[in-house]
C-alpha cells in the first residue's frame, strides 16, 4: 500500500480488541521515563565522555574485530590475558587496554543512564504493574527499568535466575510474567567459562556497581551496533541465544511499545514471523499526523498479511505523559 492510504488516525490501548501474551520494549519505552535514554550510541558517547574516554589504541580494537560492541572486545581481552599468562608472556598492554575499555563504558553508560534516586518508586510500581498483565516481556533495552520495577514489587515474576546457580531455565513458573533480556543488561555478567549470571546489587548499587565484577567476567550487554555485530553476541551467548529463541516460539499475540526495529534489529522481525504471530498491536507516538501516517506506512510494509492494531503510546500504561522524569539542568559553578 502506498503511503497516501493511510491517515493519522490511532486507536486507544484500553479498547484493545485483543489481549496481548507478550509484550516487546524498545528504546522509546525507556525514553518515556528519561529522555536522556535517547543516545544514538553508547560506542560514539564513549568517545566524548569527559572523564577518560576511549583512546586511539582502544578505538584500534574496536576497529580490528570489526565491532562496536563492548562485550565482545572485554571478553577478547580477557581471553588474551589468560593466554598470555599461560604461555608466561607478559599480560600488561592487554589488561591495561582492558581496564581502560571498561572505564570508558562505565563512564558513558551513567552519563545516560537516569539516577536511582530521580526515579519515582510509584512509577516502578506501576511499570511492574503493568508488566505482570503479561507471559513473558521481552526487552532489547539494556538500561535498568525493568529490574529497578522488578525490585519495588517483585511477586509474579520470574527472569530465570538463580542467585547461586545463575541462569537456569528450569526456574521457569507457569503463573509468573517470565522477563527476558534479548540484548543482555547492566545487572549481568557473563563469566569466564561463558555462563551467565545476575548481579545481586540492588537500587543505586546496581548502577554504581556497574561493571566492577570479578577477573574474567564482563557485562553482558549488545550495545548499538551493526545487526552481524548483534547477531555475533546473541550466539555466543547461552542466555542470550535462549531468549531469542523465546522470542521466535512465542504464542499469542504480540505488543510492539516504543520499538523501531530498524535495520539493525532485522532479526527481531525475523524471529516474530518465525513465532507466526498473526496479530500485533504496534504503539505511535504522535508526534504529527505525517509521522502517524509514515509509521502505519512502515509497519504495514514490515508485517505483510499480519492482523495490525495501531494505537497511541501515551495511551499505554508505560507510556503515560507523567511517566516522564525532569533530566536536571547541570551546575554550573560561578566565577569568583
Amino acid at each position: 500500500m502506498e503511503l497516501d492510504a493511510f491517515d493519522a488516525s490511532l486507536g486507544q490501548w484500553p479498547q484493545l480488541a485483543f489481549h496481548c501474551t507478550g509484550l516487546l520494549l524498545g528504546n522509546g519505552a525507556s525514553r518515556a521515563v528519561w529522555r536522556n535514554f535517547a543516545y544514538d550510541s553508547l560506542f560514539e558517547r564513549a568517545q566524548k565522555v569527559r572523564n577518560k574516554p576511549l583512546g586511539q589504541t582502544d578505538l584500534a580494537l574496536f576497529k580490528s574485530m570489526a565491532t562496536e560492541n563492548f562485550e565482545q572486545v572485554l571478553s577478547a581481552l580477557n581471553t588474551t590475558t589468560r593466554v598470555n599468562a599461560a604461555l608466561a608472556i607478559s599480560a600488561s598492554a592487554p589488561l591495561n587496554r582492558y581496564y581502560a575499555i571498561k572505564e570508558a563504558l562505565i563512564h558513558a553508560m551513567r552519563s545516560a543512564h537516569i539516577p536511582f534516586r530521580l526515579l519515582p518508586a510509584a512509577t516502578s510500581q506501576s511499570i511492574a504493574d503493568h508488566l505482570r498483565e503479561y507471559a513473558t516481556v521481552y526487552s532489547s533495552n539494556y538500561d535498568l527499568l525493568l529490574s529497578w520495577a522488578m525490585e519495588q514489587s517483585p511477586d509474579g515474576f520470574d527472569d530465570l535466575f538463580d542467585v547461586d546457580q545463575g541462569f537456569d531455565v528450569r526456574r521457569t513458573r507457569s503463573t509468573a510474567t517470565r522477563v527476558l533480556h534479548l540484548h543482555g543488561g547492566l545487572h549481568l555478567i557473563r563469566q569466564a567459562d561463558g555462563t551467565t549470571r545476575k548481579r545481586n546489587a540492588v537500587g543505586s548499587a546496581l548502577l554504581d556497581g556497574f561493571a566492577i565484577n570479578q577477573p574474567g567476567e564482563v557485562p553482558l550487554f549488545v550495545n548499538e551496533g551493526r545487526r552481524e555485530d548483534k547477531l555475533r553476541a546473541i550466539r555466543q551467548s547461552d542466555y542470550l541465544s535462549w531468549c531469542h529463541g523465546q522470542l521466535a516460539s512465542h504464542q499469542g499475540p504480540l505488543c510492539l511499545f516504543g520499538h523501531s526495529l530498524g535495520e539493525q534489529d532485522r532479526y527481531l522481525l525475523e524471529a516474530i514471523a518465525q513465532a507466526g504471530v498473526t496479530q500485533l498491536a504496534v504503539s505511535v507516538f504522535p508526534l504529527s499526523d505525517a509521522w502517524v501516517a509514515s509509521q502505519k506506512h512502515y509497519f504495514t510494509r514490515l508485517f505483510p498479511g499480519l492482523e495490525l492494531h495501531f494505537f497511541d503510546a501515551t495511551s499505554h500504561p508505560l507510556g503515560a505523559p507523567n511517566f516522564n522524569v525532569p533530566v536536571p539542568k547541570p551546575l554550573v559553578k560561578r566565577k569568583r
